[in-house]
């Protein structure tokens, strides 16, 4: 892996990283390599045999035949065989293609919480650095006898209760950097920092794009290439119900008449009590399961792909609603207290008040931020990418 250029990190390179090294991924592509000795074997055709028979010890009336015998296969066996084994390595190629996608939607999700806790430690530290100041300040006035002691005792614990803040903040970095590494093929994580602009949402597709693309979705592809590979099979097992005929063809020495002679046959096996009925109804009913999966299939992943829908679509008025009103309002009063303060106005503990009122604010639009990206990525996951460039997500409707 390329670790010198993995200090900062970004969402490409992630995206990159993970489809490189993924180990899922190469057990996809040995499958695929797999599925291709099946195509090759359907192919083949049935083998020729040679059979020598001898007849009488004695030299005088000895009789000796040589013969090949040809198997020819009937019912179309051979393409119903070869046509199972297509499909079987199509599901292969299509699992490889779902696998991408799930990697890809994971690591999206995964760089986008590291990014968002990220920005909270970085929110979290500048509350520390306030409550420090203003311990400081409370100290120096407690040391000129222009507040009580008592104050500087509060102002300590609110500290160590925003410092306990940070840590948790500390904490959860640390948990998604190494969800995020893990997706990437390195534990512990070769990257410092994650770069991107969490801001930039992904938009809510519209429920004419989500049918569209909903019809041609990898995982829906793959469980219609099961029903097709099924379909196939009892083809197979319908064609093993006509028997194959055996052509034979030699020559036979006779010394008692001292002359050789042609020798031809045909061989069929009467199918009185074994006409592959057992086998023929598995494979119908396991049609029949294969389609009913499909239909289930179908069901499940369009609510799933629309509960997703409906969530971006609820967290992105939820983020307007943070950047419209919530957060100039709070970081204005946060703004005001802390001049105020230092100008000697307010109290510590309304900058206190304001400062836990800005910094849970700006933690749930983090969170919505993250999570809107997620919902963003589990369309994604049910429905394939759509975007040609993934690091630079579009930010309209």
């Amino acid at each position: 892996m390329q670790s010198e250029a993995a200090t900062i990190l970004t969402l490409q390179k992630a995206i990159d990283l993970a489809l490189d090294s993924n180990l899922d991924l190469a057990v996809a592509r040995r499958e695929i390599e797999a599925t291709q000795g099946q195509v090759i074997q359907g192919q083949a055709r049935p083998n020729p045999e040679l059979a020598y028979s001898l007849e009488d010890q004695r030299a005088a009336t000895r009789t000796q035949s040589v013969q090949i015998n040809l198997p020819v296969e009937m019912g179309g066996k051979r393409a119903a065989r070869i046509a199972a084994a297509e499909r079987g390595r199509d599901i292969a190629v299509e699992e490889l293609n779902v696998r991408r996608i799930e990697i890809r939607a994971a690591v999206v999700a995964a760089f986008f919480e590291t990014l968002a806790a990220q920005e909270r430690v970085a929110l979290a530290l500048d509350s520390v650095d306030l409550a420090r100041k203003v311990t400081d300040a409370v100290a120096k006035r407690v040391a000129a006898g222009k507040v009580s002691p008592v104050e500087e005792s509060k102002a300590r614990v609110a500290e160590a209760g925003v410092r306990v803040e940070l840590a948790q903040a500390q904490s959860e970095l640390r948990n998604a950097r190494g969800r995020l590494a893990s997706l990437l093929g390195a534990n512990p994580p070769r990257f410092t920092l994650v770069a991107g602009n969490i801001e930039a949402l992904p938009p809510v597709p519209s429920f004419d794009s989500v049918q569209q693309r909903l019809s041609v979705s990898p995982i829906l592809r793959r469980a219609q290439l099961e029903m097709e590979r099924r379909r196939s099979l009892v083809d197979l097992e319908r064609s093993k119900r006509v028997p194959d005929v055996t052509f034979s063809l030699g020559v036979k020495r006779s010394n008692e008449l001292q002359r050789d002679q042609l020798l031809f046959g045909v061989s069929v096996p009467l199918p009185l009590f074994d006409r592959n009925q057992g086998n023929l109804l598995e494979a119908l009913k396991r049609e029949d399961k294969a389609r009913d999966e499909l239909q289930a299939l179908n069901v499940r992943v369009g609510t799933e792909v629309m509960q997703a829908r409906e969530r971006l679509d609820a967290i992105r008025r939820e983020v307007e609603v943070l950047q419209r009103d919530v957060l100039p309002g709070a970081k204005s009063a946060y703004d005001a207290a802390t001049i105020g303060f230092e100008n000697g106005k307010f109290n510590f503990l309304e900058v206190l008040d304001a400062q836990r009122t800005y910094f849970a604010a700006k933690s749930q639009y983090l969170k919505a931020l993250a999570e809107a990206h997620r919902a963003a990525a589990d369309i994604d996951r049910v429905l394939g990418d759509s975007t040609p460039n993934a690091d630079k997500p579009s930010n309209q409707e």
